[in-house]
């Protein structure tokens, strides 16, 4: 029995190697981790059982590949079950094949059973070219997983290297997706391919690395400057996320306030063309000023992200005056739908913070889908059931207004506070249409311009109209907005409101 233990072992010793030491080196010199490596700072100490160590192709014309260049298991973060992957591009590059496809599918089907999130640490080179059409058939056992589970637990990726081809479509569909910078790439096709093709000549970096996708392309999330920080950003996520969609978010003990937040009665400036950080009304409301930001540097017009209230994990979405005066345009409004649908996914009350011209006029936003864009955010809040509650904080303007989580889409409160305009459009505007005669023929139109823009704004740029249409459920002091947060969080925590029986409905994609 002795030896065949020690046969174990050395079976064992054989897969954590990997590559081997050779490859091992190489990786650290390119300033990257291991897969093994990866998977211990991810996850608490200790806490990692590895699945499927020994499967190995052993038909492939690749040659040996230890564990099929990917390790999977199970363990947990901050004492909470997870399910994790990290491909080891020290067998083959982390090329996949048929088995280790069936690893990655295996161990989601476990996470899906047991109800905990997936985690996957990407650095791959793509399909295992020598494999053939099963490693893309591989790829789709991924793909379909990663869709039929989606809203069931919270999939998150982590691209530590090369993601190209086929590779991408699997984070694409994930809920959240982590970028080194300068390290991690991905692209659909490569440069030299898009040189052939087209003539284009571009590194990989400016192609595919991190700084395009969280600023340009929007399909990262989250990045990092180095693989530690941003694997202990995904733990710092998975602290306000349910283990999966019949959970509630893990509520924390906070220290008891009076709610009372004096900075808020300065914060925003109540002439409406002057422009301030939402951020900061954000930081003083959530629990300790934390905050963690979504997409942090796309679609800097609406600001989304996580922070707790009471304890209690919220999302919060809020229009950025600082940018574009806070209007919607076709990427804002795809920021913001997806976050409101993962929040309704995984139970995550949603607080909207209204400060919006409308939506953003032009040419191009027309012609590249406006409409069709900005009806996803109508959509989304309409679809959405969990506790949502709306602060309007000064301008709330035409279908902008609307789409915002207004009452007539589902909102359960919406407060205004005094400085307030809620409005089919500003008083400039509506006053040159209403009272353009009048203006026009007076002795002095630009006096009797300012004149009727202030009639117009005490008549109806004002939250006191929309109160007493029950459209506002209450006008509040800036000052009280966290505490009034805080009961209605409670007042709704047991929420519960169901939608006409239907296989799923049609987003406007």
């Amino acid at each position: 029995m002795y030896r065949k233990i020690d046969e174990l072992a050395e079976h064992r010793r054989r897969v954590e190697m990997g590559g081997g030491e050779k490859r091992i080196r190489s990786q650290h010199d390119k300033g990257k981790l291991t897969a093994r490596e990866r998977i211990d700072l991810l996850l608490d100490e200790d806490s990692f059982v590895e699945m499927n160590p020994f499967v190995e192709n052993t038909g492939s014309e690749v040659g040996e590949a230890p564990g099929e260049g990917v390790v999977t298991g199970y363990g947990k973060v901050n004492g909470r079950p997870v399910y994790v992957f990290a491909q080891d591009f020290t067998v083959f590059g982390g090329a996949l094949g048929e088995m280790h496809a069936l690893k990655i599918a295996r161990m989601m089907d476990h996470a899906a059973k047991t109800g905990a999130p997936i985690i996957g640490l990407n650095d791959s080179g793509g399909a295992r070219i020598q494999e053939g059409v099963v490693s893309l058939d591989g790829y789709g056992h991924i793909f379909y997983r990663n869709s039929i589970y989606s809203g069931v637990v919270p999939q998150i990726s982590v691209i530590m290297g090369p993601s190209a081809g086929g590779a991408v479509y699997s984070p694409a569909i994930t809920d959240f997706v982590f970028m080194v910078e300068q390290t991690s790439q991905m692209f659909i096709t490569g440069p030299k391919v898009i040189q052939t093709v087209t003539g284009e000549r571009i590194s990989s970096e400016d192609l595919g690395g991190a700084k395009v996708h969280s600023g340009l392309s929007g399909n990262a999330h989250f990045t990092a400057s180095t693989e530690p920080e941003v694997l202990n950003q995904v733990r710092r996520l998975l602290s306000f996320l349910p283990q999966n969609n019949v959970e509630d978010p893990p509520r924390i003990y906070a220290k008891e306030d009076d709610g009372w937040v004096e900075d808020l009665a300065e914060v925003v400036p109540v002439e409406g063309t002057k422009v301030y950080d939402v951020r900061r009304v954000i930081d003083a409301i959530v629990d300790g000023g934390e905050f963690m930001e979504v997409q942090e540097a796309f679609a800097k017009n609406i600001v989304i992200g996580f922070g707790r209230i009471g304890g209690r994990p919220v999302g919060i979405a809020a229009n950025q005056p600082k940018v574009m005066a806070g209007g919607l345009d076709i990427d804002s409004s795809d920021k913001l739908s997806r976050f409101i649908r993962f929040c309704d996914s995984f139970n995550i009350p949603l607080i909207t913070f209204v400060d919006v011209t409308g939506f953003f006029p032009g040419v191009n936003q027309e012609h590249r889908g406006i409409i069709r864009h900005g009806a996803k955010i109508l959509y989304a809040y309409s679809e959405a059931t969990v506790p949502k509650i709306s602060v309007i904080t000064r301008k709330a303007y035409g279908g902008a207004y609307v789409a915002l989580n207004s009452k007539a889409i589902g909102a359960d409160i919406v407060y205004a506070w005094p400085s307030a305009e809620v409005a089919v459009m500003g008083p400039e505007g509506a006053a040159n249409i209403i009272y353009s005669r009048e203006i026009r023929e007076s002795e002095n139109p630009e006096a009797a311009r300012a004149e009727k823009i202030e009639e117009y704004r005490e008549k109806f740029a004002n939250p006191y109209v929309a109160a007493s249409k029950g459209m506002v459920d209450d006008v509040i002091d800036p000052r009280e907005t966290r505490k009034r947060l805080k009961d209605a969080l409670e007042m709704f925590r047991d929420k519960r409101e169901t939608r006409p029986p239907k296989k799923h409905g049609n987003i406007p994609l």
